[in-house]
């Protein structure tokens, strides 16, 4: 009897752990789902992706599946964002999904440009090329992107610290030096101009902050806006030398991805369509929208783009002349090489502008405080000699 009892707690314990276990194996999906949701929310190191696009066409051309070549990565990979989101690919690969439709898992990381590239590879049976170009593509580009940051950082740095030391003069010293003279003697203009910008910084620093930090978030919020965003992209085109070179940062990305596109079998409308998205401006991604619609209606690609000031002329003849012979892909990539010189240039030029412009104005606000500091001590000399 007591054997039949303990058989039935044994059973009742076993049902309990197998009821359990669903339970706590959905908890586990629940916990991997958030996971992978705060995963996609990140994003992964250009130089990361490149060297997983690279090895990935290597290992593809060795004639490794690509199941095969993403569970090796997956294995050697030390990047804990990066593993995880190959593990999610290991996991989806092996359920039938292609790997475009793995990439698309997480767009924070894998724009549409570069899944469209992929979709294309594997329609095509060429995804070992296509993954190798595609890694040059996106090195290229942010190797242009990192030029233009590296060249800024310095300047950035210098007009910080001028800010901030003619902060401390006019807050600081500037009131000491000048109190002396207030009430006493009839102060110069400039004198004047100095004492009251001073005093304006002592006296309301705090509203002049709160003001700056106010018009920071109204400015970020107004551009999230379908009409702010493309208002300030227009902006950020006008502005005076830093315009050109976005223009041509937009025009050299524009034409490298369109370009791979091509060059994958993807149709014309649909690269357009695709390479609208990659670029990061409003007014050249609406602006090429209609030139997919344009194409659609059979309006050659030059035809749409004669006369307007955001391609240049030399680019549309460049275009008209090679789309009549059917080598669009090979031109295109040509002028984003030609493109990415000019950038380079540019930075070169302004790198060289910028270190005599700051040097000049920390000058001429040097002179002009020297000028109003002195100007009363040279008056009060005057007066005590006449």
């Amino acid at each position: 009897m007591s054997d039949i009892l303990i058989i039935d707690e044994n059973n009742k314990k076993s049902q309990q752990k197998e009821s359990r276990k669903p339970e706590r194996k959905s908890a586990r999906n629940k916990l991997d789902e958030l996971n992978d949701f705060f995963i996609g929310l990140q994003k992964v190191k250009t130089k990361d992706k490149v060297i997983f696009y690279r090895l990935l066409a290597t290992m593809t051309n060795a004639g490794m599946s690509i199941l095969k070549s993403v569970s090796v990565l997956e294995k050697q990979e030390k990047n804990p964002i990066l593993k995880k989101m190959l593990q999610t690919f290991v996991v989806e690969l092996r359920s039938g999904k292609n790997f475009s439709e793995c990439l698309e898992l997480f767009p924070n990381t894998f724009e549409e440009a570069e899944v469209g590239i992929v979709k294309s590879g594997e329609k095509t049976g060429q995804l070992n090329d296509v993954l190798r170009d595609l890694a040059m593509q996106i090195e290229k580009v942010e190797s242009i992107s990192w030029k233009i940051k590296s060249a800024m950082i310095y300047p950035f740095c210098i007009i910080l610290v001028v800010i901030w030391v003619i902060a401390v003069m006019l807050i600081v010293v500037v009131p000491k030096l000048l109190e002396i003279f207030q009430g006493k003697w009839e102060l110069p203009p400039a004198t004047t101009l100095l004492i009251n910008i001073s005093d304006t910084l002592r006296d309301y620093w705090p509203f002049i902050l709160v003001c700056m930090v106010l018009i920071y978030v109204f400015v970020a919020i107004w551009k999230k806006t379908p009409t702010g965003h493309y208002l300030y992209d227009g902006l950020i085109l006008k502005v005076p030398v830093f315009g050109e070179i976005n223009k041509k940062l937009i025009l050299s990305k524009f034409a490298r991805i369109f370009s791979g596109l091509l060059w994958s079998w993807v149709s014309v409308v649909e690269c357009l369509k695709i390479t609208s998205v990659a670029v990061w401006n409003e007014v050249y991604k609406q602006r090429l929208i209609l030139l997919a619609s344009d194409v659609q209606q059979w309006i050659k690609i030059w035809e749409s783009l004669d006369g307007d000031k955001m391609f240049p002329d030399m680019m549309v003849q460049m275009i008209q002349v090679w789309e009549q012979t059917a080598k669009l892909d090979k031109t295109v990539i040509k002028i984003a090489d030609f493109y990415d010189e000019q950038v380079d240039n540019t930075i070169g030029v302004l790198n060289k502008l910028l270190e005599p412009f700051i040097i000049v104005f920390l000058a001429l606000v040097v002179w002009f405080i020297a000028v109003a500091t002195m100007q009363p001590i040279m008056n009060m000399a005057d007066t005590i000699a006449n």
